[in-house]
């Protein structure tokens, strides 16, 4: 099982944010969460933001699943786009500064509790009195119709000579 939680044009390089991810891949939720808490970087808390909401994913698609079970199976940092600036210089001229941004993409696996499966309910067992012939309950068939010869009308006086 597995679920997954994006999180769009966060305002960090690909770079910084890929810097934290490398820290959290192929760990347990409950030492990523540690791990994010002591990280002296911004983009850390975002990326734990991320982290708890995939987990969150994770219990609403399975129901009953066991936390502490689960693990950053993939956590990646894409480029988003790039937001252009320019700064100005001496003598005119104009240099470019690029604003990047990223999308964090978080996927955590794990099991399902698996549930022993209910005892099958047996069917109660009814009274003589309740029990029914198969033909009683059986749907009665339609009473076919029965065609009815076509009576010739009297037709209308005809000459007859």
């Amino acid at each position: 099982m597995e679920a997954k939680a994006i999180a769009r044009y966060i305002r960090v390089t690909p770079r910084k944010a890929d810097q934290v991810l490398q820290l959290i891949r192929g760990k347990r939720v409950d030492q990523v969460s540690e791990i994010l808490d002591f990280t002296p970087k911004h983009v850390a808390k975002v990326i734990g933001k991320v982290v708890h909401s995939a987990v969150a994913n994770a219990v609403a698609m399975e129901g009953k699943i066991n936390v502490e079970h689960l693990r950053v199976k993939r956590a990646v940092a894409d480029a988003g786009p790039t937001m252009k600036r320019f700064l100005p210089r001496a003598q005119g001229r104009a240099t470019p500064i690029l604003k990047r941004t990223c999308h964090i993409t978080i996927i955590v696996e794990g099991e399902a509790l698996v549930e022993a499966p209910a005892p099958a309910r047996r069917a109660r067992s009814k009274a003589p009195a309740e029990t029914a012939a198969p033909e009683e309950t059986a749907r009665p068939k339609r009473a076919t119709r029965k065609k009815v010869a076509a009576k010739s009308k009297p037709k209308s006086k005809s000459k007859e000579a």
